[in-house]
């Protein structure tokens, strides 16, 4: 897993100076993604060039308000908190506003990067992404949501691949112990919502992945209609631009 960090860190260091940046914003939930995703942007770059950004709800506990700072504290990161909840409240103006947990998840998720990309402009940073390979390949994400970024450093790691990661990373043990979650409700877990615990899926998905997207078993056929049905989330936007256009 060393040379796994070290290929991340590399990945980090050519995104920031590729683009000129002055380095790295990430939206700090209190969660194991965020956390890793925090913790190699600060091996890659070092803690002065990483701010970590708190974006609570009312729908936030306390706890995950607290682990989102230790988590800032415990790598020496700048850390701001703001809350989503004027945003929210804006777009609650708006005509045939419907409240359902689909579609505030969703305004949820865009008004946290929306902030996030509000103060990596500020400040001329890049967005670090916080996605997980387990997530997104079975679209468990918002599009221009979560999901939006300008780098993706754990992207192609399964989520039991992140926790192992993260043990590495030093990552606070209440941090590795906490359910995974969205944090869009009160009592909101990433697996209740999947129905399965992240070992079930990614043994699924690596699975599927090795014997050709055949599926073997019940859990491995309802994963792959979740794949399936996630496609439009893994390819840019369709358009007409040749697949061999050119730029100068």
């Amino acid at each position: 897993m060393n040379d796994e960090m070290e290929r991340i860190c590399r990945l980090i260091r050519d995104c920031v100076s590729g683009s000129g940046s002055q380095g790295v914003v990430v939206g700090v939930s209190g969660g194991i993604d965020s956390a890793v995703s925090a913790a190699l942007s600060v091996r890659a770059l070092g803690k002065e060039r990483v701010s970590g950004i708190s974006l609570p709800s009312s729908a936030t506990g306390r706890q995950e308000r607290a682990d989102a700072e230790e988590i800032c504290r415990c790598l020496g990161i700048a850390c701001r908190t703001v809350s989503i909840d004027p945003v929210i409240s804006a777009l609650r103006g708006i005509p045939d506003f419907t409240e359902t947990p689909h579609l505030m998840g969703n305004i949820m998720a865009r008004a946290r990067m929306l902030i996030l990309y509000y103060y990596a402009n500020l400040e001329g940073c890049l967005v670090c992404g916080t996605s997980n390979k387990s997530e997104y390949m079975l679209g468990y994400s918002t599009k221009y949501g979560d999901s939006a970024a300008d780098f993706q450093p754990i992207l192609h790691l399964y989520k039991t691949r992140v926790y192992e990661l993260a043990a590495l990373l030093g990552i606070p043990e209440p941090i590795l112990r906490k359910p995974p979650s969205a944090g869009l409700w009160q009592g909101q877990t990433d697996e209740k919502d999947l129905g399965w615990g992240y070992a079930v899926i990614d043994a699924a998905l690596q699975a599927l992945e090795e014997n050709g997207w055949r599926p073997h078993s019940e859990v491995e056929e309802t994963v792959l209609g979740m794949v399936q049905r996630a496609r439009h989330k893994h390819f840019p936007a369709p358009s007409l631009i040749p697949a061999d256009q050119t730029y100068p």
